[in-house]
């Protein structure tokens, strides 16, 4: 449980510690504790629990949703000492209470990294699975990751050499610090899953809700509701129950392993015993790892999928001694993220371990249960990140707002009530239930139900959603990031063919026809045959499937050292593992299969852009070595012989570059040199002067679905992102296949400096260079411009005018070291490749932060962070990252996302539909209760229940049900429920309802054939019958209906209505019984309904016509006002002039609107320069140690008058720029397209001269 490369925080070192305090901060990592201590006070404890006893634990509920109300209802704030209590406030404004427990120890504890604690008790937390201990000396609460500090390497070497392992004593006090090694969810039983559900307020309002009702006699429609409420928590329950379970399945595991404790005996524990600092013992045929380790002796083979979501097999090698000479004598400190080639992670599997010099394969345990990498990826998917989306929070506002408009009712009610000299307990069940007309109980339900029909459709199409509030959120996606690989891609690469570098008659380099069979015995076949980091397992290759692929056309085979007498000298290198390839068609000068042995290994470097072996064939002498490099072609190039490169290599790059093939470059160079040097040589010492031998072609084949469905979302303006782990080049030429890379769009890739180069300000220096676009022809230099505004559409997202590019660890830097452009690149970056899955999360919640709205879609379970993290994750895989993601799809390409988005958005305009229908339901009913209430009568029990049941509920039901429409409208829908024209709509239609209800009250009261109410003054049973509640009633059964279908809106996101087949038979049913009780009612409807019936005909047919004229003015105002003048005319103009003043309350937006035509923020920090002629990428040449200077040739250039350029520099204020043409009448622009800027953000332009003369111009820097 730590984290070496992490020191302590400031304010856990400070001295001079305040030892009385109420407040402590707490820093892990990157989250951000406030802690404020509290004790018990047994006075205040005992009046809260006479309360809870009076109100029949009505107390302990509110406690449940306040929690900190509680806290402070029965503690009082003390100094953290003394507290038995904390309130804990993280760095997202999250409130959480915590006890303190308390252990008895005495003693001192030896924390892992050499660091001790004398304690007289324990006193410790545990948050989110992470424990924080009380330092007695410090008095504050801290994480043990903070008093492990800073571990230098020799600390793990010390515990190798005493190679005695802990003691009994030992490890039961660091098991009491430490706890047990194991990553466990626990099963919640169900009544108290059921609890839970049923104490949230809006459950808990609707028991309040049916007791009223049960209360006055009201008990048909109240059962109805018990009905639905029980059948939706216990939904909710068993949608829980199965989160859990597949969580526990998926992070539990535990094995038997071997360490070596007491005096160095090797012991086999349960892995749940181990450790921080056990000696553990790598078995040598495999195994799932259940700790950190950091490996001290041996090589270890290891799968890290679970970590990067790529199978290919990874060699981690023993910790290295410290050299204090090259250190200067300075202790090296061990770092998780520079070591992390020598640490074994919890969750992978070890495929194949190797022992050194007779001894085992050994680590030492680094971290354990949640403190492991595995424990911090279970602990992201436990506790995520909280979204914020404000549909919901606009629900309880406008709640809220209903809630105030009932508060007047209220008081009315009252007021009318004691008027007519009626009873308390009728006063009082007539004001409450005045509550339950205005705020819907059946609200919740109604909305589920909605949510509940989008969910059945998605599975229609076999994608499954364990978390159903997810479905509205998805209305809102504006930006969806795709993992690459299985993704977007199939899995794998495919060879398509190599282009061979051949010498004419002349002796000059030429490219030679494509070849697909590899049937000479010639250095191009002998590099793929060597230039890899294959191994063998069980008789299998395993590694790079790209290497797999091209060792299998070679024609070799490869074999493990000491599987052959002739290599059994080489076996004495502790960190080399010589592999063997033989070939089986090629003969060596005695006639025996040619073998070549792989001494020394150069691993692949996504910052070099290339790996490179050296190799010794078995029967030449000991001192001839060859080696082979491959990788990128531009990065290759810079480190070949100029001579031995062909003239048009730049035009057969970029030919293939543009069809969207990966290009491998392979070069070759003799060497002379001893085993025992080529162990010890750098590499950039020998990579260098090397002869080119071709270009390798490979297909990275997109899914036949991926391009269709980026189309769908950039035609949505949809924006695409992809965020994969694989290498930049790769990711950029997928991107432009599927269409996420527009090729009308300029692309620059944002990249670190070559070696370690720093700014003047001590910051990495960063380069911006052009990526090759296959139709970069036709791409005019004033594409972009620096000053023009883009056009808003109303509800459409600002597009970029072009695309970035960025790398994991060119990203991590920009986070670092230049936070100021971060909300900037995240705007307009299409591409991130490279990227571990802390940052693919950190990447989403920066996305979150700009107020996006972000979908996540992978297949990996290295996707799991960020499909959580997301507001809505979409897997394509059954397995871990399934657990993860509220979504996932049995069809394993990306056709799940439209339907998902269209689904979303049909909900959330269902959502809005339903609320908006509900509130204006119980709105009009709260009308003509007012109008009833100022008689002394009310409506009668089966008026209520035809209103409640058939018009409410039914449409209710059927409501949901109109499908999404089957394309995706470029313009989302509204996200604010309490936005002008949600909250005009509702009062614009109860004042139009209100006002012919008010008229059809007046009208009665003024005709001859009125007999005025009077209420029964005996009769035991209440009379509420009245004329004007019968023409009032029938009036507003139109109305009701009128609002469904005002409100079920069909396109751009839905269906029509017409095509809700169940609703149209609902409301024409409805529509038919409500004409049917207004002009003939029959004599057992009357008494049924208990009407006290219209007389004439000829009025009844009034009543129907002011019923149908007020659904026309209904759905005109809908239409015309809040439809046209605010949702569209008012709307774009506020965003006009939001995004304008910047004061839009998206962030991204504003972003957006200032540079997706302006790339000036990218000059300021990257200066990026481009020639308006130039075919290709230019890349600055390498220093190498071989001459002292860049291997240079004019074949890296655009053009064949490119020459290298000298930068210039800037002195007060002016920019001094060496000229190279001087016929030119203007600075002729530079043809490289890698430049750079100090951190001054001058731009420094290149001299670019022919013959080296210096022929300057000054300009002014502005």
């Amino acid at each position: 449980m730590m984290g070496a490369s992490k020191a302590p925080s400031a304010l856990q070192q400070q001295s001079n510690v305040n030892h009385n305090q109420h407040y402590n901060r707490i820093i892990n990592g990157d989250q951000v504790l406030d802690i404020y201590g509290y004790i018990n006070n047994p006075i205040k404890k005992l009046l809260t629990y006479l309360l809870t006893i009076v109100t029949c634990g009505l107390v302990q509920v509110i406690f449940h949703w306040f929690p900190v109300l509680k806290l402070k209802c029965t503690s009082n704030e003390c100094y953290l000492n003394y507290a038995d209590s904390i309130l804990i406030k993280d760095d997202h404004n999250v409130v959480t209470i915590k006890h303190i427990k308390k252990t008895t120890f005495d003693g001192t504890v030896e924390i892992y990294g050499g660091n001790s604690l004398k304690l007289k008790n324990l006193r410790y937390f545990k948050y989110k699975k992470v424990t924080y201990i009380w330092h007695p000396t410090k008095f504050i609460f801290t994480s043990l990751e903070s008093l492990e500090g800073s571990i230098p390497i020799s600390y793990f070497h010390s515990i190798i050499r005493r190679n005695v392992g802990y003691s009994i004593e030992d490890v039961t006090s660091k098991l009491l610090i430490y706890g047990k090694n194991l990553i466990e969810v626990k099963l919640n039983p169900i009544p108290l899953l059921l609890i839970r559900e049923v104490i949230t307020p809006f459950y808990m309002f609707q028991i309040f809700s049916v007791t009223i009702w049960y209360c006055d006699n009201y008990a048909y429609y109240a059962s109805i509701i018990i009905v639905m409420s029980m059948l939706s928590i216990i939904s909710d329950v068993i949608q829980i129950r199965k989160q859990e379970k597949k969580l526990r399945a998926m992070v539990h595991s535990e094995s038997y392993v071997k360490v070596l404790r007491n005096n160095g005996k090797i012991e086999e524990i349960n892995s749940i015993y181990l450790v921080p600092g056990d000696i553990l013992l790598v078995p040598s045929h495999g195994c799932n790892l259940q700790c950190d380790a950091v490996l001290m002796n041996g090589t270890v083979i290891v799968n890290e999928a679970m970590l990067t979501g790529e199978s290919v097999p990874v060699t981690k090698v023993p910790l290295p001694e410290e050299d204090y000479e090259s250190n200067n004598d300075r202790e090296t400190i061990f770092s998780l993220k520079e070591h992390s080639r020598h640490v074994l992670f919890c969750g992978t599997t070890v495929l194949q371990s190797r022992n050194h010099g007779g001894r085992p394969a050994t680590a030492i345990v680094l971290r354990t249960a949640y403190s492991t990498l595995k424990g911090e990826l279970v602990r992201s998917i436990m506790y995520p990140k909280p979204v914020d989306f404000s549909f919901t929070k606009d629900l309880f506002k406008f709640i809220f707002f209903l809630a105030g408009i009932a508060c007047c009712g209220f008081g009315y009610t009252i007021f009318v009530m004691y008027l007519r000299g009626a009873s308390l307990r009728k006063i009082i069940v007539r004001t409450l239930d005045i509550v339950t007309i205005v705020v819907p109980p059946a609200l919740p339900a109604a909305m589920s139900i909605g949510i509940l029909n989008a969910q059945m459709r998605l599975k229609l199409k076999e994608i499954f959603c364990i978390s159903p509030s997810t479905i509205n959120t998805c209305g809102a996606i504006n930006i969806v990031c795709f993992d690459k690989t299985g993704t977007l891609t199939e899995d794998g690469l495919d060879f398509y063919c190599y282009k061979p570098v051949n010498s004419d008659s002349n002796g000059k380099p030429t490219f030679g026809e494509e070849g697909q069979t590899f049937n000479d015995e010639n250095h191009l076949t002998k590099a793929i045959a060597t230039c890899h980091s294959l191994t063998k397992i069980e008789e299998e290759l395993c590694g790079d499937p790209l290497d797999v692929i091209l060792f299998d056309k070679s024609g070799f085979v490869l074999e493990e050292s000491g599987e052959d007498d002739d290599v059994e000298e080489t076996a004495r290198f502790d960190l080399l593992q010589p592999t063997i390839v033989r070939s089986k068609s090629f003969l060596n000068s005695y006639g025996e299969p040619l073998q070549l042995a792989i001494i020394r290994q150069f691993t692949f470097s996504s910052s070099l852009q290339r790996m490179t072996v050296l190799v010794h064939n078995i029967e030449d002498g000991r001192k001839n070595l060859q080696l082979y490099s491959k990788g990128a072609p531009e990065m290759i190039a810079s480190l070949c012989d100029p001579a031995s490169i062909p003239e048009n290599y730049t035009e057969i790059v970029n030919n293939y570059a543009q069809h969207g093939y990966r290009l491998i470059a392979v070069a070759y160079r003799n060497l002379e040199m001893s085993y025992s040097k080529a162990q010890k040589v750098n590499r950039d010492e020998v990579e260098c002067s090397l002869q080119m031998l071709g270009l390798i072609a490979m297909e990275n084949r997109i899914k036949d679905q991926t391009l269709g469905v980026i189309n769908q979302l950039n035609n949505a303006k949809i924006r695409t992102v992809m965020v994969t782990g694989d290498n930049l080049l790769t990711a950029l030429s997928v991107a432009r296949d599927c269409g996420i890379i527009r090729p009308s769009k300029l692309c620059y890739i944002i990249d670190l400096a070559p070696g370690d180069e720093k700014t003047p300000d001590g910051r990495k220096k960063i380069i911006c260079r052009e990526a090759v676009s296959s139709s970069e022809d036709n791409i005019e230099e004033d594409t972009i411009s620096t000053s023009s505004t883009p056009s808003i559409e109303s509800g459409t997202l600002v597009n970029s005018a072009y695309h970035l590019a960025i790398s994991g660890p060119t990203f991590s830097v920009v986070c670092h070291e230049y936070p100021e452009l971060l909300d900037k690149l995240v705007c307009v970056c299409d591409v991130y490749a490279r990227m571990s899955p802390d940052q693919k999360q950190y990447l989403i919640n920066k996305l979150q932060e700009v107020h996006y709205t972000v979908a996540m879609c992978g297949d990996g379970a290295n996707d799991c962070a960020a499909l959580k993290a997301a507001h809505a994750g979409i897997s394509l895989s059954p397995a871990e990252a399934s657990i993860a993601a509220p979504f996932t799809s049995k069809i394993p390409d990306i056709r799940c996302v439209p339907h998902i988005i269209r689904e979303g958005r049909a909900a959330l305009v269902t959502s809005f539909g339903i609320f908006k229908y509900m509130a204006g339901y119980s709105l009009t009913q709260f009308i003509t209760i007012m109008h009833l209430y100022w008689l002394g009568t009310n409506l009668t029990d089966f008026e209520f229940l035809y209103i409640d049941l058939l018009l409410i509920t039914l449409v209710a039901i059927t409501f949901g049900a109109t499908p999404a429409c089957s394309r995706l409208s470029k313009t989302p829908p509204p996200t604010r429920l309490l936005s002008l024209g949600s909250v005009l709509s509702i009062l614009g239609q109860l004042t139009i309802i209100g006002a012919f209800q008010m008229f059809t009250f007046i009208y009665v009261s003024y005709q001859s054939w009125f007999i005025p109410y009077s209420a029964p003054i005996t009769a035991t049973i209440e009379d509420k019958r009245s004329q004007q509640g019968t023409a009032i009633f029938c009036v507003s059964t139109f109305q009701y209906i009128t609002l469904a279908i005002i409100y079920s809106k069909g396109k751009p996101y839905r269906k029509s209505i017409l095509s809700n087949r169940w609703l149209m038979i609902s409301l024409i049913t409805m529509s038919l019984i409500s004409v049917y009780i207004t002009l003939y009612p029959a004599n057992i409807v009357i008494k049924f309904m208990e009407f006290d019936p219209i007389p004439l005909f000829s009025d009844r047919l009034f009543f129907f016509f002011i019923g149908i004229l007020s659904a026309i003015s209904s759905y005109i105002f809908e239409m015309f006002v809040i439809n046209y003048l605010i949702l569209s005319v008012r709307e774009k103009r506020i965003k006009e002039k939001r995004i304008i003043n910047d004061e839009n309350p998206r962030s991204y937006e504003t972003i957006l609107s200032q540079i997706s035509t302006d790339t000036s923020w990218i000059k300021y920090i990257f200066s990026c320069k481009r020639s308006s002629n130039s075919q290709s990428t230019y890349y600055t040449p390498s220093k190498s140690k071989c001459s002292g200077k860049s291997n240079s040739s004019s074949y890296l250039s655009s053009t064949p008058t490119s020459k290298f350029c000298t930068p210039t520099k800037s002195i007060d204020g002016l920019l001094i720029v060496n000229n190279q043409n001087e016929e030119d009448d203007e600075i002729t622009t530079c043809t490289s397209r890698t430049m750079t800027l100090d951190s001054t953000g001058s731009n420094t332009l290149l001299n670019n001269s022919k013959d080296g003369a210096n022929n300057y111009q000054v300009i002014p820097l502005n």
